[in-house]
């Protein structure tokens, strides 16, 4: 994919990074994107042609800042995400609407900023990084499991509105991957998960970003609107 630019959200660590490091693998210009200005200093100088940009995903002005930054995008991947988790009988609306802002709202206005350039040159390649709960649920995450759902429906719409112009979009929905964010759980929640996993394993970084190199790709010209399980077997 030489002569590609690729934007990938989220990117200072865990899947974002695997994901930028398999696009950078395949020839790709790749740009980082995250809030953490330390960590994506840090993260893009182990990557060779990258660069770095700090974004924050729930800012609107922030998210124009960045892709005015950028320059043509060909490939985004919207990966940045939040969880501010808790029943829904108590959860606060601040913690909805945060959730929301950034995972939902942040990643439809990512796209939309890269839409007019890739209509133009008739070639682009959108791959939102949706989850398995926005296919199964799951409790004490009402906030989350929208929008990643959420993140679902909008692939689909936008899929059928623009494949004329030669654009995919498509859904990627890991199931555990070990990252930061699921660091933080305890052993007998892990467990629990593990039985239910046929692989028997837990899922890398790595697993995903495959998957988005290959829908970046060529290849996967004459794949849109879909939702690409990587889950181990986890649902099905």
């Amino acid at each position: 994919m030489p002569n590609r630019t690729a934007f990938v959200t989220g990117a200072s660590r865990g899947i974002g990074l695997a994901c930028a490091q398999a696009l950078a693998s395949a020839g790709v210009r790749v740009i980082l994107a995250a809030r953490d200005a330390a960590k994506l200093e840090a993260a893009s100088a182990a990557i060779p042609g990258s660069t770095w940009i700090t974004l924050d995903m729930a800012s609107q002005e922030s998210i124009k800042a960045a892709f005015a930054k950028a320059g043509p995008v060909d490939i985004l991947v919207n990966n940045a995400a939040v969880t501010k988790d808790g029943l829904a009988l108590r959860m606060k609306k601040d913690d909805w609407d945060a959730v929301l802002a950034t995972n939902l709202t942040g990643a439809f206005l990512a796209i939309q900023q890269v839409m007019q350039g890739m209509i133009k040159e008739r070639w682009g390649r959108i791959i939102n990084i949706s989850s398995i709960v926005g296919e199964t649920g799951n409790p004490g995450q009402a906030n989350y499991v929208a929008s990643k759902a959420g993140l679902i429906g909008l692939t689909k719409s936008l899929a059928q509105e623009i494949a004329s112009r030669n654009i995919t979009v498509n859904a990627i929905a890991p199931g555990f991957i070990d990252t930061d964010m699921t660091a933080a759980l305890s052993d007998q929640l892990k467990q629990n998960m593990l039985a239910h996993i046929p692989l028997k394993r837990f899922g890398k970084p790595e697993d995903v970003a495959a998957a988005v190199k290959f829908l970046a790709s060529e290849e996967a010209g004459y794949i849109t609107g879909a939702v690409l399980n990587v889950n181990g077997g986890m649902y099905m």
